[in-house]
């Protein structure tokens, strides 16, 4: 293990790390799409964001690696530490620090690495310590430019962030259920305890059972868009919230009051201006001499986390390049698809592989192979005739067809033969015209395809059987037709 000490408090950093209490908890959106975003950016096959423990360096996020943590006597991101500054190396064999590490010398073969520290102030406060990194990593050499290190850099702030937010929203919660027990004659705390609900948009509440009247701080009053001091009322805080969201919330309560169960909502909301906002609730029953008396809790504006965790999760569905989704968007979608599938919903895959897309690369330049992408993503969304469809981009020039309905039985060979023809495009260059051409290979689920690897693998295998016979045309799983285009000439 490499020795930090002398450069880092290992004891303060360690504090600073598990007071964060985020080791070994479930995956979370944000920070998937942040290691999704930066492996994306440097175009490799791994990305991390990790957390490195005393001996053990764990992954909050990781994308291209099943393991979810590895000793930390082998950990690039142990060094990274040390240096507490970014970390790049460009080839892992051409650096005796790394040319027998088992990470290096067996799976997964790294050979390139770069890791910005992430850091979070230790309890108490002080100077910021490294508890983690977010990191990238590929199996070929790199040498990436400064400009790309420095939006890693940048993500990595956004981690930070993240990390603070999510120890600063559990302070203030727990800081906001512990007023409970000093509202009335703990004046100077009361006033405090507000401007913290006002810092961390968290106000609190109580619901007395007897009766079921209603008790508000100011700051639920701020949330919901209403005047402190206005008549708060269960039925009337029930109709801020959606009718699926409403049925969730009355459920919690209930379930409070009968059986003493707590619960941690995120809900959907409009305030009494009708603007929409996202709320975070807790409540837990308050017991007085073993009687149930009241029901109290805090609701907490989430708005700007939300919204801003959403984008980063469509960042990460979205093609860059074409604006469709992506293999990660396919992924999810197709699932659900299968799911209905297995309950007897019509199913059907397609994959459509472009030819000579490469030969448009190499003799007019990728600037005009991406536009040859992005026409080709138009056409696949323009198209009408498919009925319920889905489209994404695999990757490469590679994109793929989520078909729903009765045309996946009835229609696919016509609907192919009908692709096949709208999806020719004449690239011309100096000399001639270039005819990119579609080669498409389809599987209908049924009994010997029935989940997404076995789709994917035998509509792959259609694909090459048809390329084999000739470019330009299709064939389907199990189906020994070889399906021509309708039209021959390119558009």
């Amino acid at each position: 293990m490499v020795n930090i000490t002398g450069i880092v408090d290992e004891v303060a950093r360690l504090d600073a790390l598990r007071a964060l209490d985020m080791l070994d908890t479930p995956p979370e959106a944000e920070f998937d799409a942040i290691a999704a975003g930066a492996r994306h950016l440097f175009g490799c096959k791994f990305a991390f964001v990790s957390l490195v423990d005393a001996d053990r360096q764990w992954f909050k996020a990781a994308c291209g690696l099943e393991a979810s943590e590895t000793p930390r006597d082998v950990s690039f991101c142990t060094h990274t530490i040390a240096a507490d500054d970014l970390l790049v190396i460009a080839d892992t064999r051409e650096d005796p620090r790394f040319a027998t590490n088992p990470m290096v010398v067996v799976t997964p073969f790294v050979r390139f690495y770069a890791g910005v520290p992430l850091r979070v102030t230790p309890p108490g406060g002080g100077a910021a310590l490294p508890i983690g990194t977010l990191c990238v990593a590929d199996d070929k050499p790199q040498d990436p430019t400064r400009e790309k290190l420095e939006i890693l850099a940048g993500m990595a702030r956004v981690v930070e962030a993240l990390l603070e937010a999510r120890r600063t929203s559990k302070e203030n919660l727990q800081l906001a259920l512990d007023r409970q027990e000093v509202l009335g004659d703990m004046a100077r705390t009361h006033r405090l305890l507000q401007h913290a609900e006002r810092m961390a948009r968290i106000g609190s509440w109580r619901l007395e059972l007897d009766g079921e009247r209603v008790h508000w701080s100011d700051q639920t009053y701020a949330i919901h868009g209403l005047e402190p001091g206005s008549q708060a009322q269960l039925a009337l805080a029930m109709q801020f919230y959606p009718d699926d969201d409403r049925a969730k919330l009355e459920a919690a309560l209930d379930r409070c009051v009968r059986q003493g169960t707590a619960w941690d909502l995120e809900l959907n909301f409009t305030d009494a201006q009708g603007r929409p906002r996202r709320v975070r609730t807790l409540g837990e029953i308050d017991e007085r001499a073993g009687k149930r008396v009241a029901v109290m809790g805090v609701i907490q504006d989430i708005t700007d986390r939300y919204q801003f965790e959403r984008r980063l999760v469509a960042v990460a569905r979205t093609d860059e390049l074409t604006g469709i989704p992506s293999r990660r968007a396919f992924n999810e979608e197709l699932e659900v698809a299968l799911d209905r599938a297995r309950e007897g919903a019509p199913l059907a895959i397609a994959i459509i592989d472009l030819d000579r897309f490469k030969e448009v690369n190499d003799r007019l330049g990728h600037a005009t192979g991406d536009k040859v992408l992005q026409v080709m993503a138009a056409k696949l969304q323009a198209v009408q005739y498919l009925g319920d469809h889905s489209i994404a981009r695999l990757g490469g020039d590679e994109f793929v067809l989520i078909l729903r309905g009765r045309r996946t039985h009835e229609e696919l060979v016509q609907d192919i033969a009908r692709l096949l023809a709208d999806l020719r495009y004449a690239v011309p260059d100096d000399r001639s015209v270039i005819t990119v051409s579609a080669t498409i290979g389809a599987c209908v689920y049924g009994a010997s395809y029935v989940d997404r690897a076995s789709l994917l693998k035998e509509a792959d295998e259609a694909l090459y059987r048809a390329k084999r016979m000739q470019r330009g045309t299709g064939a389907i799983a199990g189906n020994s037709a070889h399906i021509q285009s309708l039209v021959g000439e390119p558009r």
